[in-house]
């Protein structure tokens, strides 16, 4: 029995990877993801590995997480492959408090983010 498998979202070049609850700001991820839009992924690797920010190794590993999807589950070539999309989500705020001056209360928020990465196979460059 069992259920009939989901139609496939994406197109037959596409693969994707997803990450949830990544501790950092929505605002702050998106730099880093904005960093590697639309660049092939070897040049992004290398980016993210030499960037300064803290999240870039999260977002490293999701990206070689798509890449290692569109290779061994979708059989796409490795070397054609680029970062089509790199989008953010926001997720739970985790809610603290400080204690203030005169029995008042400093909220503090720690937010949490969602990233999600999709590689695309370049089309093969024809009349060339």
């Amino acid at each position: 029995m069992g259920k009939k498998p989901a139609d496939r979202v994406l197109a037959d070049i596409e693969a994707k990877a997803f990450s949830s609850s990544i501790r950092t700001s929505p605002r702050k991820l998106n730099l880093v993801a904005a960093s590697i839009r639309g660049l092939k992924a070897e040049v992004a690797l290398h980016q993210l590995t030499f960037s300064k920010r803290r999240i870039a190794g999260a977002v490293k590993a999701v990206l070689q997480s798509a890449i290692a999807n569109a290779e061994n589950n979708h059989q796409l070539d490795v070397d054609r492959l680029y970062v089509a999309e790199a989008y953010v989500g926001k997720a739970m705020v985790m809610k603290r408090w400080r204690a203030r001056a005169r029995g008042r209360v400093g909220r503090i928020e720690k937010p949490f983010s969602n990233l999600t990465v999709i590689v695309r196979e370049r089309e093969e460059a024809t009349g060339e």
